[in-house]
């Protein structure tokens, strides 16, 4: 058979500017297509490298006509799935057509479209083999696992039991030979790299586990995950690190270190076979307390920078999220990772109750801070987990799956609308100053220097118009749900 991967292109001005200074590998599409197997010819559309991404679309389904079209999004591209979907079956009737992804699993009900002919929940790789090898046997699709049909067929019972992830030992390795790796390049951090080391070098994803132990409220991963962290086999991330043809390797696990004997061997196997890679991983404030050592070992065989989830300003909100750690813990952790000349990314999350004190304590946080790279975010707990179930009386927008990048507030909030945006993005605007690069003055290319200025101007442009994609009845009202006191 024919087949078509798709990765759609962000519509919201917040996330093509956060792409601005990272755009990833697809990744998930390489997996499918690895499932999916040699003997069919497989492509991956990625429509994000398209400044027409209709007609690129439509050009791409005339001249391969796929047999089956695959989609993956996460929630704020549900509507941009649903369109692809139907500009594919109006274009080729025949096709079958499958959607998957972040929000395929945690709101499946949205795709339940004429358009759709099959939903794939969680880990699509098996799920997604046996739709080809139904497909391809002139079989129909029924009673495949973790495959809702949006049809008379749909089980209101299935969707509400969430897919249990395989053994991670299963994954084939991703068909990267489907991309161009050229167009992949993040920015990249560190406390001491080398002088004129590029700001924006080419990145590949690898993933060495999934799950997490930790139950944060807002999270849907213990959920999908059932509070396990499972690992590959050490032997088969090594062999896919060391086949990459890029030195630079992002890690997109849920905490790399939590398993500490993997780790451990995973840093061992790849200094005995010589991989020489710059890395970036995510961890947690409580894994770097209790095993530096094991930190450092990664430092040595190429860890540039960390990401460590700082969430909020004050113990109060960590607790309140479930977040099991403390602000002391998280300013401990950073000041060992810097003493590592290991970088630190610092998440923050902001209320949609935020007033302008909590804005200013942020902002005031944020600058007593040593040189830590900062992202933030809008508090928005996942479709699934308690912490959305408890929003939902208040989400104040029709169709919050339109939302739902972690950037726009689905509540309303304490302070005007355009007041909390300006606010939030002058947060983002003001870390820039924080940055290990900015302030250890690192030499780069006046190419690549030229380039982080415009992506800087693009994120702050994207965040300070997000306002604009509400209807115009809630722009500037005032509608506070929560006193912000309470959040002291």
């Amino acid at each position: 058979m024919r087949i078509l991967l798709i990765k759609p292109k962000a519509r919201l001005r917040s996330v093509l500017g956060l792409q601005a200074f990272q755009r990833m590998e697809p990744l998930e599409l390489g997996y499918l297509a690895a499932a999916a197997g040699p003997e069919h010819e497989t492509r991956i559309l990625d429509l994000r490298l398209a400044a027409w991404p209709e007609l690129a679309l439509i050009e791409s389904l005339r001249r391969f006509r796929p047999d089956l079209v695959g989609i993956t999004g996460y929630s704020h591209e549900a509507s941009s799935v649903k369109r692809i979907a139907r500009r594919v079956r109006r274009t080729l009737p025949g096709t079958a057509i499958v959607v998957g992804g972040h929000h395929a699993t945690v709101a499946p009900r949205d795709y339940r479209i004429t358009a759709i002919d099959a939903v794939v929940r969680g880990e699509g790789c098996v799920p997604f083999a046996h739709i080809v090898h139904a497909l391809a046997a002139g079989h129909g699709l029924e009673g495949i696992p973790q495959v809702l049909l949006p049809g008379q067929t749909w089980r209101d019972d299935e969707e509400r039991i969430w897919p249990r992830f395989p053994d991670p030992a299963l994954l084939p390795l991703p068909r990267r030979d489907l991309w161009d790796t050229r167009h992949y390049r993040s920015i990249w951090t560190g406390e001491k790299l080398p002088r004129w080391h590029p700001l924006f070098p080419r990145v590949s994803m690898v993933r060495t586990s999934w799950g997490c132990r930790m139950k944060c409220s807002f999270c849907i991963v213990p959920h999908l995950c059932g509070g396990l962290h499972r690992t590959r086999p050490v032997q088969s991330v090594v062999d896919e690190i060391a086949s990459l043809d890029v030195d630079h390797v992002y890690f997109c696990d849920d905490e790399n270190f939590i398993d500490e004997p993997f780790a451990w061997a995973l840093a061992e196997a790849l200094d005995a076979r010589g991989v020489k890679k710059r890395y970036f991983a995510w961890t947690r404030a409580t894994t770097v307390n209790r095993s530096p050592e094991l930190l450092r070992r990664w430092r040595e065989i190429g860890l540039d920078a960390a990401f460590l989830g700082f969430e909020f300003p004050s113990d109060a909100e960590l607790k309140r999220a479930a977040k099991g750690g403390t602000i002391a813990a998280n300013e401990r952790a950073l000041e060992r990772l810097r003493a590592m000349d290991v970088a630190v990314h610092a998440a923050f999350m902001v209320q949609p109750e935020y007033g302008a004190l909590e804005f200013a304590r942020l902002r005031d946080y944020v600058r007593q801070l040593p040189p830590v790279q900062c992202s933030f975010t809008v508090c928005t707990p996942s479709p699934g987990t308690p912490d959305y179930q408890a929003m939902q009386p208040r989400i104040w927008v029709d169709n919050p799956h339109d939302l739902h990048d972690c950037m726009h507030p689905l509540t309303p909030t304490a302070l005007p609308l355009r007041e909390f945006v300006r606010s939030f993005a002058e947060q983002a605007h003001v870390a820039l100053e924080k940055v290990p690069m900015r302030v250890n003055r690192h030499l780069a290319a006046p190419d690549q220097m030229v380039r982080v200025a415009l992506a800087g101007r693009k994120y702050h442009q994207g965040l300070a118009s997000i306002d604009r994609d509400y209807p115009a009845a809630l722009r500037g009202e005032t509608v506070a749900a929560i006193s912000p006191e309470g959040l002291a």
